[in-house]
């Protein structure tokens, strides 16, 4: 199904192949109790992918709402979904953060080396992803956004000097397998699994994150 980087996890799901975004779409729903709802998706333009939106200077091509109103449009009704993709079918999967879950969004080189820490510290992770944008999104448990500016400040930082950011009510994240046009695939850096169903707090979190954001600096 969706892409995993290699490496990141003692035990994974196996990955199914030729799942289409449809069945991805209903997975997430039905296995994960995620809310979820179509974004943009790409379309061939003179040899290459553009996304759906139209504008050729697509900063996300084929991974952002194609709505205003996609807030209200996300569901975790799995008959909904299956509605929703039957009509696009390749639509990219869009996650809304701030109901089951926040995102902890950090560049990439910071999000490795806090996964590194985070296992020899033998911290229990929930879901992560790689974006083709070179940012990492850790999802932690709702509510980050007013845990974390004193929680970072905790440990002598001031947050505005840290590029970690919360991703909470009125955002999202792409979801694996969506493509970020010929940029390549959103994929689990750390996969849903059984053991990660229960999502850790960020607290449990910060401190690895922001050592490594400042030492990415």
């Amino acid at each position: 199904m969706e892409e995993t980087i290699p490496g990141t996890e003692a035990a994974q799901i196996p990955q199914q192949r030729g799942t289409s975004l449809l069945e991805t779409a209903v997975r997430y729903t039905e296995e994960r109790h995620w809310d979820v709802f179509p974004g943009t998706w790409l379309v061939p333009a003179d040899g290459a992918q553009r996304c759906s939106c139209g504008d050729p200077a697509c900063a996300a091509p084929g991974a952002h709402p194609a709505r205003e109103d996609w807030a209200a449009q996300a569901t975790g009704s799995a008959t909904v979904v299956r509605r929703m993709w039957q009509k696009q079918q390749s639509a990219s999967i869009l996650l809304p953060t701030g109901r089951t879950f926040d995102a902890i969004d950090v560049p990439e080189t910071a999000g490795f080396l806090a996964l590194a820490r985070m296992q020899r510290m033998e911290l229990t992770l929930g879901p992560v992803t790689l974006a083709p944008d070179r940012r990492m999104r850790f999802f932690v448990l709702p509510g980050a956004g007013a845990k974390v500016p004193d929680l970072v400040r905790r440990l002598g930082w001031a947050p505005r000097v840290l590029d970690l950011d919360v991703l909470g009510e009125g955002a999202y994240v792409a979801a694996p397998p969506t493509r970020f046009g010929s940029w390549g695939a959103v994929q689990w850096a750390c996969r849903p699994t059984p053991a990660n169903r229960w999502l850790p707090d960020v607290e449990e979190l910060i401190s690895p994150l922001a050592y490594a954001c400042g030492r990415d600096r």
